[in-house]
């Protein structure tokens, strides 16, 4: 399984990016192998769509789990029909948030908010 977490830096240490869209990385961790990789969001700098972008990036990387601080609807709507599972993460670091996860300690995202869309 693969979980997917927007971070700010490169490093499993680096706090969860509070924008999922416009997040400068992703951590990809693989469940089964325990290794972890970080992928540069190419949609960070888009004038717009920067959600939907990026929610298409972790569905073409096959991640099964995100663990975001918020997520748009426009972005839910790429990844829920590809079943990828949302939980909220916690304010923590990257790795404490896969931690959290394996000892189901995250609760699903339930709120999907409407989007900065423009700058708005």
């Amino acid at each position: 399984m693969i979980i997917a977490i927007p971070s700010d830096k490169e490093s499993l240490d680096s706090a969860v990016c509070v924008s999922f869209g416009r997040s400068p990385f992703y951590c990809l961790y693989n469940t089964e192998t325990k290794q972890s990789t970080f992928l540069v969001n190419s949609a960070a700098d888009s004038p717009g769509g920067a959600g939907i972008k990026a929610a298409q990036i972790l569905v073409d990387n096959k991640a099964n789990i995100l663990i975001t601080i918020r997520c748009g609807e426009n972005a839910a709507r790429v990844l829920q029909p590809a079943n990828v599972e949302l939980f909220k993460a916690l304010n923590l670091s990257v790795a404490d948030n896969i931690s959290a996860h394996e000892q189901n300690k995250l609760a699903p995202l339930k709120e999907v908010h409407a989007g900065y869309h423009n700058g708005h």
